[in-house]
C-alpha cells in the first residue's frame, strides 16, 4: 500500500508474511513490520519525487538504536547520514518519536535500526510532514 504521500516501502531487510514491510506505510499503527531478531535491520520508503522533508515521526515498539539516511536519486543507493536517534524503553506502549529532518531533500529515506531492546522489533507506522 501506498501512503497519501505516494511513499511506499521498496526494500527491507526482513519480511514475515503476517506482518509485511508494507504496514510501515498503510497508515494504520495497529498493523506493522517486524523484524527477523538480528541487527542491523532496514527499510527503505520511496517517494514518487524527490521531496522536501521536514520531519518523521516513527511509531515503533523495541528500537533502541535508528539511523535516517536519504539519498536524491531515482535509486536506492549511495546514501548519506541524516540524522541518528536513541529511543527510550516503553512498556506495553509504543515509542513515538518526532525526529526533525530539517527540510531534507530525498527521493529515499533508509532507516537502519542499529539495536534494539529486544531480538525482535516492530514499526507501526512512519508518518512524514513534508
Amino acid at each position: 500500500m501506498i501512503d497519501s504521500s505516494g511513499a511506499q516501502v521498496v526494500l527491507a531487510s526482513s519480511s514475515d508474511e503476517n506482518h509485511p514491510p508494507e504496514n510501515i506505510t498503510d497508515g494504520n499503527s495497529k498493523t506493522f513490520w517486524m523484524s527477523t531478531g538480528m541487527f542491523p535491520q532496514e527499510f527503505i520508503i520511496r517517494y514518487p519525487e524527490t521531496t522536501n522533508i521536514t520531519a518523521v515521526t516513527v511509531d515503533s515498539y523495541n528500537i533502541k538504536h535508528l539511523k535516517i539516511e536519504k539519498n536524491t536519486s531515482p535509486n536506492a543507493a549511495q546514501f548519506e547520514p541524516v540524522t541518528q536517534e536513541e529511543f527510550e524503553r516503553t512498556e506495553g506502549h509504543l515509542q513515538s518519536k518526532a525526529i526533525s529532518l530539517n527540510g531534507s531533500r530525498a527521493t529515499h529515506l533508509r532507516f537502519i535500526i542499529t539495536a534494539g531492546y529486544d531480538h525482535f522489533v516492530s514499526v507501526h507506522r512512519v508518518n512524514v510532514k513534508t
